[in-house]
């Protein structure tokens, strides 16, 4: 089994807050971030885990050591840590830049998330016809998910324990964002309210729902990275060159609504070229700081596959990994 050392964990946590970040912005997902920094698969084995027979076994002789080791429950509770603290700290910070810079917003994490998509891909070591075949399904499926259209929807909570089990899919799927989903699910900006007025009613039933979901997701997502890895990878990062429909930095809002606290909102918008945004929108498509932001971005996911990326593909490294 892996030692890792205090700097390590320090560097999971990191990644953790990365992936936080990443996860309260409609479009962009945690799942890519991990992907980034080289913790996806371990991070869904080490979830997987969590409900396995060989870790259950631990739990039931009331070995508790034993089942903590077995689940990888240190590097879990580094990165999911790290996740919460960017949900608490961060949902006003990014709230705020999404209402005041979201053309800067969302060119940085196109530049990420089109950088990201190199790197990923450089993960499956034979590309072949039917390896393109899925990762032009994934960008399919990807591009067609982001041009759904939000809806209105029920408050209560078993809605939200529906929310929570949805969005966490969506959360550890590079491309495909857990915030967008719950866009579409109408309650996006409901929770991110939630969040940072620290309602914690709403945010537990919602967490209630995410380990569900996350926990019966894991083990199929598992099982797909393990019996058609090349597959599986060609697929997620055809959803991440899809998803960048929804990260375009320019948009006319081609319909809006009006949301509980009387803001009007954008329902539907299409992306438009610099230009054209200046025209309809009346404002400043600030061309030169969008590009500089984007490569920004791209030179970010650079520097993390340089310096801190270490993916491990192959299942016996990553059973080695977990203890089992």
């Amino acid at each position: 089994m892996t030692k890792r050392g205090i700097k390590d964990y320090i560097l999971l946590v990191l990644k953790g807050i990365g992936m936080g970040a990443a996860d309260v912005i409609p479009g962009v997902s945690g799942g890519t971030i991990a992907f980034i920094t080289g913790i996806y698969e371990e991070l869904i084995d080490s979830i997987k885990s969590a409900v396995a027979p060989e870790s259950l076994k631990y739990l039931k002789s009331l070995s508790l050591l034993s089942y903590f080791k077995a689940i990888n429950a240190d590097f879990l509770l580094a990165v999911i840590g790290g996740i919460a603290i960017s949900f608490l700290s961060l949902a006003k910070l990014m709230q705020y830049l999404l209402t005041n810079h979201p053309i800067f917003v969302w060119s940085f994490f196109f530049g990420l998330i089109l950088a990201s998509v190199w790197f990923v891909a450089k993960i499956i070591e034979k590309w072949n016809v039917s390896t393109y075949l899925f990762f032009i399904i994934g960008i399919i499926l990807g591009f067609a998910i982001t041009t759904i259209t939000p809806t209105e929807t029920p408050n209560d909570l078993w809605f939200i324990f529906i929310c929570g089990a949805v969005a966490i899919c969506a959360m550890i799927l590079p491309g495909i964002s857990g915030s967008f989903i719950l866009l579409l699910m109408g309650k996006y900006i409901y929770m991110m309210s939630a969040l940072s007025s620290f309602n914690f009613p709403i945010i537990l039933v919602f967490l209630v729902g995410a380990a569900i979901g996350i926990l019966a997701f894991s083990n199929f997502l598992s099982w797909l990275l393990h019996h058609f890895h090349a597959a599986t990878i060609a697929v997620l990062a055809g959803f991440m060159l899809g998803s960048l429909n929804k990260v375009w930095p320019w948009k006319v809002a081609t319909q809006t609504f009006i949301d509980a606290q009387g803001n009007v909102r954008p329902l539907i918008e299409k992306n438009v070229l610099p230009s054209t945004y200046l025209i309809e929108n009346k404002a400043e498509p600030y061309l030169l700081g969008a590009i500089g932001f984007a490569i920004l971005g791209a030179i970010i996911i650079v520097l993390f596959e340089r310096f801190f990326s270490k993916p491990v593909t192959k299942e016996v490294d990553l059973r080695e990994k977990l203890g089992l």
